[in-house]
């Protein structure tokens, strides 16, 4: 296929964590707020001037800095964060909210804070800790409105002066649902036998909406939904298709890995992917927007803290309705190394995908920086590969 106007456009902005885009939005006044985890509200980040930056190390080499107040037994992600923090990576964030959803993750940033990694000449700087739900229920609902109201929207309003009203917070949820609907609509463009898009540049246009000032990103991408709506697909068909599922991925070096051996990534059931973490948020009229916000999020939530019986089989429901969608013929399950929820759902979900559902599954674990080890995760995927070509021959396929 022909290359996209702005794919090396985007490539580019993910090579760092400080990208020009955040360093434009810093210039022009903007509140740089940094988080870590997709069950933090992304909205309530984005009022008024705020602009959301999810943390990220992108080339990451030596964590030795960061063993040295870790340890090496905790993931690698986190261990990433804190080693780019105390390099100066992120001097850009004016504040950093992170959840408990994750021990390694609130780990990682108590070090940014008492290690003094960031705001050193901002006195209106702060750290925000959050408790968060671990099922859906009323009483979780309420618990995420505390915690929004007291940890995201007090502290920007006291420091800040960023308006919290309802009003103000509805014109959020507005600008963050015409993101997504471009998203997902450049998304459905995987499907088919013959789709317009790779997985790989789905993934950096995606991750871009994460890691870069939404507002800065839109046109381009608004510009690639319509690049995408003419463009023709190569006839050369991939070997299979598959669903990646797991912790998660913003290295796209991974995605371009998988693909490189003939498996399209077709759709991203992981952290930083678009199912569900792009899901448009349905507001009416009659109750607040805080709470509805915070519904949203436990109500899709996908992310294996949420332990409830009904949210611990949904997930592999949710999986298996995805794999149908996107007409996939194999399932990756991924977790970085020593990320403990991952570990659990994959030993659990790459079980129930192939006994109970039918499906191929590779299940695997990997380094943060998928070049650091890419030979092992190439021969895995390989084998894989050619094992669902070795079924779909026996079935008298092609």
């Amino acid at each position: 296929m022909r290359d996209l106007k702005h794919l090396i456009y985007f490539e580019d902005l993910l090579q760092t964590a400080n990208n020009e885009l955040i360093q434009k939005a810093k210039e022009k006044g903007g509140i740089a707020v940094a988080y870590t985890c997709e069950n933090v509200p992304e909205p309530l980040l984005n009022l008024g001037k705020c602009f959301s930056i999810r943390l990220h190390a992108p080339q990451t080499g030596s964590m030795d800095i960061a063993a040295f107040y870790m340890t090496n037994l905790l993931c690698e992600p986190s261990r990433a964060l804190l080693e780019r923090a105390i390099e100066g990576g992120f001097n850009f964030a004016d504040c950093v909210i992170t959840p408990d959803g994750c021990t390694m993750m609130n780990r990682a940033v108590e070090n940014m804070e008492l290690l003094k990694t960031m705001g050193k000449d901002n006195p209106n700087f702060f750290h925000e800790y959050m408790e968060i739900a671990f099922k859906n229920t009323p009483a979780d609902v309420d618990l995420s409105v505390l915690q929004c109201t007291n940890h995201i929207l007090t502290p920007l309003h006291e420091k800040y002066g960023v308006d919290i009203s309802d009003k103000a917070i509805r014109k959020a949820v507005e600008k963050h649902n015409k993101m997504v609907r471009v998203i997902r609509e450049i998304g459905e463009f995987r499907k088919g036998d013959k789709p317009r898009i790779t997985g790989y540049e789905f993934h950096v246009l995606c991750l871009a909406t994460y890691v870069c000032p939404a507002d800065l990103v839109m046109k381009k991408l608004e510009e690639t939904l319509e690049e995408l709506k003419t463009r023709e697909p190569d006839d050369k068909p991939w070997r299979c298709k598959v669903l990646l599922v797991g912790s998660e991925v913003d290295d796209s070096g991974l995605i371009k890995l998988i693909e490189e051996q003939g498996a399209m990534v077709a759709a991203d059931r992981f952290c930083f992917g678009s199912l569900p973490g792009r899901t448009e948020i349905v507001l009416n009229d009659e109750e607040d927007a805080l709470t509805q916000v915070c519904r949203h999020y436990i109500e899709h939530c996908q992310c294996p803290r949420m332990m409830n019986q009904e949210k611990v089989y949904g997930r592999k429901q949710y999986v298996a309705d995805l794999a149908k969608e996107y007409d996939v013929d194999g399932i990756i399950y991924q977790q970085v190394k020593f990320c403990d929820p991952w570990a659990y759902e994959r030993v659990l979900g790459s079980h129930m995908l192939q006994e109970d559902y039918g499906y191929p599954v590779l299940s695997v674990d990997r380094p943060y920086n998928i070049a650091s080890s890419s030979g092992q995760m190439r021969t895995r995927v390989q084998a894989f590969v050619e094992s669902i070509e070795i079924k779909r021959i026996q079935k008298g396929g092609k």
